[in-house]
């Protein structure tokens, strides 16, 4: 009886390991925020993040799905249970930290302006520098308060609920007309078709959209900027999911240690965003 007992345990177990081991976790990304995330032409998923998903999944040694969604739904759409992680290009912020954890950071955000190359703002001061917010506070602050500015009375587009619709919130709601947006394509539009004078957006993100052949007319003027509200970008997760987030952390942990990521934010930005913690 009693080895019978411990039989139907352990096949209990195995079989429980194995459902688990079966689990498809599912991955949301915005899939417009190239070259992050976004959807090819035969509308498959790709970008920075997608192989980096693919990465960590391997080294968590679990099945993923990775899909598509909204960014202004993202985070209620997690909360919700419709999927079990975000890889967006979401910096960790105090007002999201309200609502989700984060993992372990995978990436800096490092931010810019983008103009019309014939506008009057096309060479702002700090154009081809960089700074941080943390850092380099004082040198940051006396560059925004010359940008400030230049753009007071000027429409200036970013992606509604990110860190650069905060920076500008924070730095420049007193002089720039700010403009929201969906997407960081649409507001790229809009600066092309001379319906806003500046979009603010993250720099690789830029880079990406001002090499293709509608925005040629478009160039990133001023600094980059990085640190301080433009943070670190990582996993969102539910704040229950604890283990998740465990698996996660030692994921990233490995591919940060290794050189991996390194390796995929050359492959697809060029330069090295790596957090530097």
């Amino acid at each position: 009886m009693k080895v019978h007992t411990i039989l139907t345990t352990l096949l209990v177990a195995l079989g429980g390991t194995a459902a688990a081991q079966d689990k498809v976790l599912t991955i949301a990304t915005e899939g417009a925020y190239a070259p992050w995330n976004f959807s090819g032409p035969n509308g498959t998923l790709d970008g920075f993040e997608i192989d980096l998903a693919k990465v960590l999944c391997e080294r968590m040694k679990v099945k993923c799905e990775i899909v598509a969604q909204n960014w202004d739904g993202i985070i209620p759409s997690l909360t919700a249970r419709k999927y079990d992680a975000i890889m967006a290009g979401m910096s960790i912020t105090p007002k999201r930290e309200e609502v989700i954890a984060f993992s372990t950071p995978y990436a800096a955000g490092i931010n810019a302006f983008a103009v019309a190359a014939d506008s009057p703002l096309a060479e702002m001061p700090g154009t081809g520098e960089s700074y941080s917010l943390d850092s380099q506070a004082d040198e940051a602050k006396a560059h925004i308060d010359e940008i400030a500015k230049l753009l007071d009375g000027k429409a200036v587009g970013v992606q509604g609920s990110t860190t650069a619709s905060a920076f500008m919130e924070s730095y420049f709601k007193d002089a720039a007309d700010i403009k929201e947006y969906k997407s960081t394509e649409e507001h790229n539009f809009d600066l092309v078709n001379g319906r806003v004078d500046a979009v603010l957006a993250n720099a690789t993100v830029l880079t990406e959209s001002l090499a293709k052949p509608d925005m040629q007319g478009a160039k990133i003027s001023g600094p980059l900027f990085s640190g301080g509200i433009f943070g670190f970008i990582a996993v969102g997760l539910r704040k229950e999911d604890t283990a998740l987030k465990m698996q996660f952390d030692e994921a990233i942990e490995g591919a940060l240690a290794d050189g991996t990521v390194k390796e995929l934010s050359m492959k697809w930005f060029k330069i090295d965003i790596t957090p530097r913690l």
